[in-house]
């Protein structure tokens, strides 16, 4: 391992590091599981509940005493926490402040959210199934697809505003049929304060927007407080609270995932415009948390691509931030081979692939753990983010092993509907007593039996 000139990230090479240790590590300084904490997030700990909590233990609490109080904690938690004092009639943004926010929004916003609803409207649209009915001897079988009643979406309002999240996450449940949806946003001027993102939520038909973040937003949209309902799913990013409140109260509600940080794996050659590159791993580090992991196989090529990055951390606004990030959780890989590029990919799992090669296509086809993926020079991770119609909540921390980004058909409920007339339970009938006698349910086979003999 060593570091690259002028930028302190980490440099590793296949023939003699294990990669698989080392992105280990990341993923666990990356991890949502809440077990570090800062000496800045243990002090406000200590100044808001008394004593040094873990992030887990302090979103245990919250959970609970919203579950209990309901309104008064969550109003209580948004004072304490985020310095708002609100009084309960003020947790929702006014009607008439939303249709003011849009009024007032810049023309330009306004005609690109349209764009990007179609374009997101006419992605989820062809996903989604249709009901299947298979027809059987003397009856039918069917698998119905119906959308949840009312879901939560967690709007993040901390460093930036996020009208985008709005976008990626409302849509799809509106294209799946879902008629409630309620927006939380942090009472802060990035969050529910914000009027291009209240804007944005009246452009697309969004009327419930509530001004609490954090863990207490997603346990009152959890377990419903007075003046905003229990929900039936939650969605959306937010900080690491956000995601331990998430999987706190999941079973109550369902969620869409246990998301860390932000993530990016780009892929390169010599056919990579260095500076795309440089601004692709840029975007992902200014998050801040966010990890950015270039990859290849030519050496000379990694090193042009990461001098280039230290001009570009130079001239952008938010360079110094970005460099913080990558120089924490950035890393360069170099591999033997173009199969081992793919194989250690593969075993990142990353939430943002982009394969800038000129053989993209091909290595896609190599590789199956990924979020999103990107392929081509001129296909950044922002036109994903921001535009094209696949969601950009996608699944972090190596998840995308198991998990998929968030679609319409996240929103919907299936179940599967059964009819048999009397011969058609007949000619299972023998099948079903075999079977029900050797587990011993003598119910259950007795009431088919008796329906056929």
């Amino acid at each position: 391992m060593c570091a690259c000139p002028n930028l302190n990230i980490a440099w590793f090479d296949s023939a003699k590091d294990d990669i698989s240790a080392q992105m280990t590590q990341l993923r666990k300084m990356l991890s949502p599981k809440g077990d570090v904490v800062s000496e800045a997030g243990r002090k406000k700990t200590i100044e808001i509940f008394g004593e040094a909590l873990s992030p887990q233990q302090v979103v245990e609490r919250i959970c609970r005493d919203v579950e209990e109080k309901g309104l008064e904690a969550v109003l209580d938690y948004s004072k304490r926490i985020d310095g708002a004092d609100l009084r309960p009639e003020e947790l929702r943004v006014p009607i008439e402040e939303l249709e003011r926010a849009h009024r007032e929004a810049d023309p330009a916003l306004i005609q690109a959210v349209r764009n990007i609803k179609e374009n997101i409207a006419a992605f989820q649209t062809a996903l989604i199934p249709e009901d299947v009915e298979v027809p059987r001897s003397h009856g039918v079988l069917r698998q119905r697809y119906r959308p949840m009643k009312r879901i939560g979406i967690c709007v993040p309002g901390g460093a930036a505003a996020y009208p985008s999240t709005v976008l990626m996450t409302a849509v799809p449940a509106m294209v799946a049929g879902v008629q409630e949806i309620a927006v939380v946003a942090p009472p802060t001027a990035n969050g529910a304060f914000n009027t291009d993102m209240l804007a944005v939520c009246w452009e697309i038909g969004v009327r419930e927007v509530y001004r609490v973040g954090g863990a207490q937003a997603v346990a009152a949209m959890a377990y419903g407080v007075e003046g905003l309902p229990r929900v039936d799913k939650i969605v959306g990013p937010g900080n690491l609270f956000v995601a331990l409140a998430k999987k706190y109260v999941y079973g109550n509600v369902d969620i869409d995932s246990i998301a860390g940080p932000s993530e990016v794996v780009v892929i390169v050659d010599e056919t990579t415009d260095t500076r795309f590159t440089a601004l692709d791993l840029i975007a992902q580090a200014e998050h801040s948390p966010g990890a950015s992991i270039l990859i290849g196989h030519q050496r000379e090529v990694l090193e042009k691509a990461v001098a280039t990055l230290n001009d570009e951390l130079n001239r952008l606004e938010r360079g110094e931030l970005a460099r913080t990030a990558l120089e924490t959780y950035g890393a360069v890989i170099l591999a033997k081979d173009v199969d081992e590029v793919c194989a250690l990919t593969d075993q990142i799992a990353p939430e943002h692939l982009h394969i800038a090669t000129d053989s993209a296509a091909d290595l896609e086809e190599k590789i199956f753990n990924a979020g999103a993926v990107f392929l081509g020079n001129f296909t950044p991770v922002a036109v994903g983010d921001y535009a094209a119609g696949p969601s950009h909540v996608l699944p972090t921390s190596g998840t995308a092993r198991f998990a998929h980004g968030l679609c319409a058909n996240d929103f919907l409920r299936s179940h599967s509907v059964l009819y048999f007339d009397r011969d058609g339970l007949k000619s299972m009938a023998e099948d079903i007593r075999v079977v029900a006698t050797k587990e011993g349910l003598t119910a259950h086979r007795q009431s088919v039996v008796e329906r056929v003999e």
